[in-house]
């Protein structure tokens, strides 16, 4: 399989100051997960030109109070995370076991698998965002985060379990949380027409946070935010206005290619990241909730728990 990496690489050196593109995220998120098209082809489209940076908010945080009645929240959530997946397209799991007790864990899994580069770090955050919207049981433990990206091509696990409860990642993670609690001004309220506009939220203590996805694309002192659910079209102004040059959409992959390059794809980004029929011949199909999830065969037979089926499976 191609691993080639989605993260860019860092801008050349004539392009005047780098650009920097912040992610602000959760593993865990209905929204990230339904614009994981659209971040896609953006990682893609700014390749060579700009350092993408996620920071992890947590959603979920350790010390909230327990629901009261764990079923209801659970059923209320999965009907939240099927009105989102109606605006966005993407997958949701046939039956959501619960709502995720923490962020933590698969935060720091995240953090953690970056310092195996990025062709690990994007394959473990994607099945991290795979276990609660795909198979609808959330990596909210450390034990489950790290079974979540077992058989990662490249992934040193034990390193993996190490490095997630370390104290430098744990305090990195908990440096991104605090970052997400300093929203720019200009995502103090954000009103338009999209059904996820993006205004700062409040947490339970108080504070204002990120709506996530936000990204933050800053170039030396100037800095465009994005936040909420957006289009290609908006991403792309952002760039633009920090110059030096716009940018362009990246060419469709053929399907074949783009599977390999990607691992799993929903059907919102086969639309935009590949072109011709649909899918390739031995994609493994996944079913859910909200339309299928494509599997490349290789991923299909890694992935902890999936017998893979491959063939067209239209």
């Amino acid at each position: 399989m191609n691993e080639a990496a989605e993260s860019p690489a860092s801008p050349a050196p004539d392009e005047g100051p780098a650009l920097e593109v912040v992610e602000y995220t959760d593993p865990l998120c209905p929204w990230s997960w339904g614009s994981e098209p659209v971040f896609r082809q953006l990682r893609a489209g700014l390749a060579g030109r700009a350092r993408w940076r996620r920071a992890y908010a947590i959603l979920f945080d350790e010390d909230e109070e327990p629901a009261p009645d764990p079923a209801a929240e659970t059923a209320w959530y999965e009907g939240y995370v099927a009105e989102i997946a109606a605006h966005t397209g993407a997958p949701r799991a046939d039956r959501l076991r619960r709502v995720a007790a923490s962020s933590w864990p698969a935060s720091q899994t995240a953090a953690a698998a970056e310092l195996q580069g990025p062709q690990v770090a994007e394959r473990v955050l994607r099945r991290l965002r795979e276990t609660v919207f795909v198979l609808g049981v959330p990596a909210d433990t450390p034990e489950s985060a790290l079974a979540a990206a077992r058989g990662v091509p490249g992934l040193d696990a034990d390193r993996l379990a190490a490095d997630a409860a370390s104290p430098a990642v744990r305090a990195r993670v908990a440096a991104d949380r605090a970052e997400a609690r300093r929203p720019v001004p200009e995502v103090r309220e954000a009103a338009d027409g999209s059904p996820h506009p993006g205004a700062a939220k409040e947490t339970p203590d108080g504070e204002l946070r990120y709506a996530l996805p936000t990204l933050l694309f800053r170039s030396g002192d100037r800095y465009r935010a994005v936040p909420g659910r957006r289009g290609w079209a908006e991403y792309a102004a952002a760039v633009a206005s920090l110059g030096p040059r716009p940018l362009a959409a990246p060419a469709p992959l053929a399907p074949a290619a783009a599977l390999a390059r990607f691992a799993t794809l929903t059907g919102p980004e086969a639309a935009v990241l590949a072109t011709g029929p649909w899918p390739p011949p031995d994609a493994v199909r996944q079913e859910t909730a909200g339309g299928p999830l494509w599997l490349h065969p290789s991923e299909a037979a890694a992935r902890p728990g999936f017998a893979p089926e491959p063939g067209p499976q239209l």
